[in-house]
């Protein structure tokens, strides 16, 4: 599922991001690859996104979280 349909709270594994190259590795630089933990520390229906990824935070638009996969 995409990123963008997670709850609130949830934790999810990062399974795959459906983008060019350029996004991945700007996603990578942040700590988002394949395999990784993250949890959903805000996901409101409009206004962006935002991640807690080990010890950081990480804010994503919604265009963003629509190409990232998981599970």
């Amino acid at each position: 599922m995409p990123l963008s349909e997670v709850r609130t709270g949830q934790r999810v594994k990062l399974q795959a991001i459906r983008a060019g190259r350029s996004l991945q590795a700007r996603l990578a630089a942040m700590g988002l690859v394949p395999g990784v933990e993250l949890e959903v520390v805000s996901n409101s229906l409009w206004g962006p996104l935002i991640i807690a990824i080990k010890e950081s935070r990480v804010i994503l638009g919604r265009g963003v979280t629509e190409k990232i996969e998981v599970a």
